[in-house]
């Protein structure tokens, strides 16, 4: 699995114009599943996430987590994380997982991280055409994946 991951000051997540979910301040999370993917990497990019010590503490340090500040968290699937551009310009997804894992896996990361963080994490809606506005903190954009465990 992999995620990319914006602090952000708010964000938002609409389709076909009606906002489906929406949060303040807090962490924007695109999700991408790949075949081979297990609940265990959806554990571990869960625990990373809510752990991610990207807010400032009162020394202007990124010391704090999405917990510590108490923010929230927006959680977008999105399967072209799992592009591969090896060959030629167009984008190849073949190594995205079928729709059944994909969710299953999206569903359980979301739920593991709504669980930790104490409260309901926002989605969008899978395999919809979602328009997501945001205003990034920083920018502060972290890209994590599963099978590096980095």
């Amino acid at each position: 699995m992999r995620l990319v991951i914006q602090r952000v000051k708010e964000a938002s997540v609409s389709i076909e114009g009606v906002t489906h979910g929406s949060i303040g301040k807090g962490l924007m999370v695109l999700v991408g599943v790949e075949n081979g993917d297990t609940v265990d990497d959806a554990r571990w990019l869960a625990n990373k996430t809510i752990a991610l010590r990207v807010f400032d503490d009162d020394n202007g340090v990124m010391n704090r987590s999405v917990m510590d500040i108490g923010g929230e968290v927006l959680s977008i699937s999105q399967f072209t994380l799992t592009a591969s551009t090896r060959k030629g310009n167009r984008p190849s997804y073949i190594r995205a997982a079928g729709h059944e894992l994909a969710t299953q896996l999206y569903d359980a990361y979301t739920e593991m991280v709504a669980q930790r963080l104490g409260r309901s994490v926002p989605t969008g809606v899978f395999g919809a055409d979602m328009q997501v506005s945001l205003t990034n903190d920083g920018p502060v954009t972290i890209i994590i994946d599963s099978r590096l465990r980095e």
